[in-house]
């Protein structure tokens, strides 16, 4: 770790496990003390330092990072990545984590310490189903899942705001405002956070039928559908839509080259001994619930941006007793972007660190997430293709609703990030002043230029033949 991305000596110190003050609770010692660093690290990184963004002299070249990480991945799928990524402003932004892991890195960070999301980009919210079968609004990708300062996620998250408003065609004053809304909302619910006890900040979730009641009356019947088209996205809806009957008339996963390839016998016999792995990451009662399904079919899938060319399956299941149809999804974890700037995972297995990083950080998470180890050793975790999973679409969104939506996926941040992080003293960094809310801006509307620039730089080592492009559209 260089001295630049040194935490400040104080906020180096171990913190102590925090005490929240809430009725009837008054404010220990403990929590005292951590208010009180929260505050000295302002000293030494003051919320001014966040913003803006300026480019090291030696900062490394975006293309070579893009390149060293293609050398992982399968070379026929590499060219649609860099196609994805090539569409768009924002498209590039979501494809390029490890971009920005490395920019981030060269800037003094304040030691406070949370479970980071790692690419916590406007895209990365979403809807998805509890266990309980409630319509839940939170984080959904974990691939870089690490610890890490807690600003690292929400400069990331501003960024997209500035970006996604720009390519929106909204004001520049807008693009700043939406950044702006997005950190504040991370500010004032740490805040509302740090003065709520252990088990109520734990229990914490965002249920989409209380996300509409802020949404704009003339905005309510669109919002309404995006919920109800998010609770038909499960495993019947994919049958219907991923399958086809197959020779014995029993459903197949339908393939569509080269988004979605078959694989042989051998393969699938790999799938089915990954699966039997799987089984082993699994709690009990879980474990007993998957056995009643059998392997049926597998494919491989290219899915996101930044995601494609590792190796990703999808999975047909069917119950054993009435053949009920399940999909899973079987996406290979490489190591976190974050780790070359970071101290390493304490999971060895890479699989084990998303999952691990994905049950802390949401408010309740998939029955079937677990990992497995595949042929050559490589990494895995396992989760439903889909469970009512849906997304705001945020190229559909205006100036206001762009600047609420960041608010809430700021607010969301900071309850994900209050699971696992010295909560008081991030609060009292932020303080009550809009201090950090402006410094994030200013870095967001920044590393929107940065942004812009690279991915010029993605477009000429296109046209030069550095680096093929395939769109898939």
């Amino acid at each position: 770790m260089s001295a630049a991305t040194k935490p400040a000596k104080k906020s180096a110190k171990k913190s102590a496990k925090p005490t929240a003050a809430a009725e009837g609770v008054k404010p220990s010692t403990a929590l005292k003390a951590e208010e009180a660093h929260g505050r000295a690290v302002r000293r030494d990184v003051p919320r001014s330092s966040q913003g803006p963004w300026e480019a090291p002299r030696n900062r490394p070249d975006p293309i070579a990072i893009l390149e060293a990480q293609a050398l992982t991945r399968v070379p026929e799928l590499v060219p649609i990545r860099y196609g994805r990524m090539a569409a768009s402003e924002f498209a590039f932004l979501r494809g390029a984590p490890a971009i920005m892991a490395a920019d981030l890195a060269s800037t003094p960070n304040t030691g406070l310490m949370v479970q980071l999301c790692g690419d916590a980009h406007l895209v990365n919210f979403g809807f998805y189903a509890s266990p309980e079968r409630t319509l839940l609004f939170d984080l959904n990708d974990f691939d870089e899942t690490l610890p890490g300062p807690f600003e690292w996620d929400v400069k990331r998250l501003a960024a997209s705001v500035a970006v996604a408003s720009r390519q929106n065609g909204h004001p520049e004053h807008s693009a700043r405002d939406a950044a702006q809304a997005s950190a504040r909302g991370y500010r004032e619910h740490m805040r509302e956070l740090a003065a709520r006890t252990e088990l109520d900040v734990w229990y914490e979730r965002v249920d989409t039928a209380d996300l509409l009641a802020d949404v704009r009356k003339r905005n309510r019947a669109e919002a309404e559908q995006e919920l109800s088209k998010a609770r038909r996205r499960t495993s019947l809806q994919a049958l219907e839509k991923l399958t086809e009957p197959g020779p014995d008339g029993e459903p197949r996963i339908k393939h569509d080259p080269p988004l979605v390839q078959a694989i042989g016998m051998r393969d699938l016999g790999l799938v089915q001994e990954t699966f039997e792995d799987f089984l082993r990451s699994m709690q009990e009662d879980r474990r007993v619930l998957l056995e009643r399904f059998k392997l049926v079919d597998a494919a491989l899938k290219v899915v996101g941006v930044g995601s494609v060319g590792t190796r990703c399956f999808v999975a047909l299941l069917a119950g054993t007793t009435v053949g009920d149809p399940l999909m899973l999804q079987i996406k290979e974890a490489e190591q976190s972007v974050l780790a070359a700037h970071l101290a390493p995972s304490r999971h060895r297995h890479q699989g084990q660190r998303v999952v691990a990083g994905q049950r802390l950080l949401q408010a309740a998470s998939d029955i079937f997430l677990g990992w497995a180890t595949g042929p050559a050793g490589r990494f895995f975790y396992w989760r439903q293709l889909r469970d009512m999973k849906g997304a705001v679409e945020v190229e559909k969104l205006d100036a206001k609703m762009l600047l609420r939506y960041a608010e809430v996926c700021g607010r969301t941040l900071a309850r994900a990030h209050a699971r696992s992080g010295p909560r008081a003293e991030i609060a009292d960094y932020l303080g009550r002043s809009d201090a950090f809310d402006r410094a994030i801006a200013s870095w967001a509307v920044g590393y929107g230029d940065q942004t812009h620039r690279d991915h010029k730089a993605l477009l000429a080592a296109i046209a030069q033949g550095r680096v093929e492009a395939v769109s898939d559209v």
